[in-house]
Order: C-alpha cells, then structure tokens, then sequence
C-alpha cells in the first residue's frame, strides 16, 4: 500500500466512530487493576468500559471508556526470560486503545525475545464525554503501572530495576511523559507499589503523536530508542525529541524508515509489513537494549 492509499485510512482511524461492542477481546492473560479500591480521579464513574465493533477500517480491536485502568499481564517461558520488563502503552489518538495490534501483538513479540510484557489500558482523555486529562489522569496510570510491576517484580521474575516502558502513537506520547515526569516514591506510603519508584529504566517510542505538545526532557531521563516511517503524516515532532534528548546528553538511537505509514506495532497491519525494511525495527531495538546493557549477558 503506498502512502497515499493510506492516508485516507489513517483519517478514518482519527475520527473513528465508536459503537459498543457485544463483547470483548480476550487477551487470554491475567489482568491486574492498578488500584485495587479505584483510581484516584475516577471516584464515581462505573459505567463499564466500551469495545469496538463497527465502523473500523480493520480488523483491530479497540477499547474506550476506561474508568478503572489496568495491566495484563504476559510473561516470557522461563527458559527464555531475560528479568527484563516492559510496560506496553497503545495509541489510539487518546480516544481509544488499540489492544491486539499494539498490545498483546507486542507483548508476543517480547515474550518472545525474552522480555515481559505489561499492556496497558489507560484513561482516555479524548473519549466520548470524557473528563480525563492526558497529562494528569492518563499520566498517572503509566507511572502507577511502572510501580505496579517494579513492587511485584520478584513475583513476576522481573529484575525491578530494568523496567522500561514502550508505547505506539499516543502511547508514545504517554511514555514520552512518563520518562521525564517520574518521581522517586513515598518510601512511608501504606501502599507498597507508592514506595517505589515511577522512572522507567528505558523507553521505546513508535511513531509517537505529539499533536498536545512534547514534554520537557528531564535531565534524568532515561536511554530512549524512536523509531518513525518518513511518510506517516501523525508522528510530528518526534525528530525535534530526540534534538532535545541529545542536548539534555540522554542517551538515545532515533531510526526512521522510507514508507510504512502510521500504526505498524511490532508486527505490522498487513502481511506486507514482513517484506518492509521497517519490519526489522524490533532487532535493532534488541541490539540497541543489548548495546546498553539492558539484556545481561
């Protein structure tokens, strides 16, 4: 597909109408709310959370209206675990998560490198009606969720401090804030997982969408790997961020591919994808997580 068939795709995933779905994607894999009596903001919302059944231009599954947020959880054989983790963010332009394509598709993907997956489902800001800030509610929940998993690290066989976090389009953005807007924990909190801390060890960035702005890069950030297609009209900005990484001296590798579009995930939207430079985007970021001594030898 080239880049001008897509765009017409890509618009109707922007303004993508949302029906309520009969039922939902099964991700045949525990899920762990990251507050276990509510989510500070959410008091009083209980409506239930909508999934996507019509009006999509594939196949893909998407849910909206989250009220109580979320990890599921995949875990690497243990033959192939590397301690490593990651918490997956999906996009979705903040109105919606795409959880196969950019969820537990990517959660296989490092499974299978070694790597343990935490997919997020995250509070919405721009969902239908929603109250939700993206920089206050939506920012909340990756940083809860990299506590979350670094507070039960032993009990998932994750090595608490090589934590990182990854996320596609919108979740790019999310976790473009939460590599710069961590805190150190409260170690004296009656809640275990508030004790540690919200810095992820690593980020990953596809093809980010930094429509609302990019965050200030802290100068404690952490090693951070981008990856963007050159004609995918979403992901602005992200050459601008990774300029910044490099004045603030944040370590960081930046890759961007001739063609592919926008939402490719680690496995891509169609069998094409295979035959795609931009489909070797996941070994180069395991050469690069290797390269930074994140996989142990």
């Amino acid at each position: 597909m080239d880049a001008m068939r897509r765009i017409p795709i890509l618009i109707a995933l922007a303004t993508l109408p949302l029906f309520a779905a009969k039922d939902a994607l099964d991700l045949h894999a525990p899920e762990i709310k990251l507050w276990a009596n509510g989510a500070p903001g959410s008091e009083g919302k209980t409506d239930p959370e909508r999934w996507i059944e019509g009006g999509t231009p594939d196949a893909f599954h998407r849910v909206t209206d989250i009220h109580n947020p979320s990890v599921t959880v995949f875990l690497p054989p243990k033959g192939k675990a590397n301690g490593a983790a990651f918490i997956i963010a999906p996009g979705g332009a903040h109105r919606y998560l795409v959880m196969d394509l950019e969820g537990k598709f990517a959660a296989d993907r490092l499974n299978a490198m070694g790597f343990a997956a935490f997919v997020l489902k995250s509070r919405l800001a721009r969902a239908e009606g929603s109250t939700y800030k993206v920089e206050v509610e939506s920012q909340a929940d990756i940083l809860r969720a990299v506590r979350l998993v670094r507070s039960r690290a032993k009990e998932w066989g994750v090595d608490p401090a090589r934590v990182g976090v990854m996320g596609f389009s919108a979740g790019g953005h999310l976790s473009a804030l939460a590599e710069n807007r961590f805190d150190a924990g409260k170690p004296d909190d009656a809640d275990p997982a508030e004790r540690v801390s919200s810095r992820p060890d690593f980020a990953v960035l596809g093809y980010p969408g930094f429509s609302a702005g990019r965050p200030q890069v802290d100068k404690n950030a952490p090693p951070t790997f981008i990856f963007i297609n050159d004609d995918d009209p979403l992901a602005t900005g992200a050459a601008e961020y990774y300029l910044e990484l490099r004045k603030a001296k944040i370590t960081s590798e930046f890759h961007v591919f001739r063609r592919g579009g926008h939402g490719v995930g680690m496995t891509g939207r169609t069998a094409e994808f295979k035959t795609m430079p931009e489909s070797k985007w996941p070994d180069l970021l395991e050469a690069w997580l290797n390269d930074i001594g994140v996989v142990k030898k």
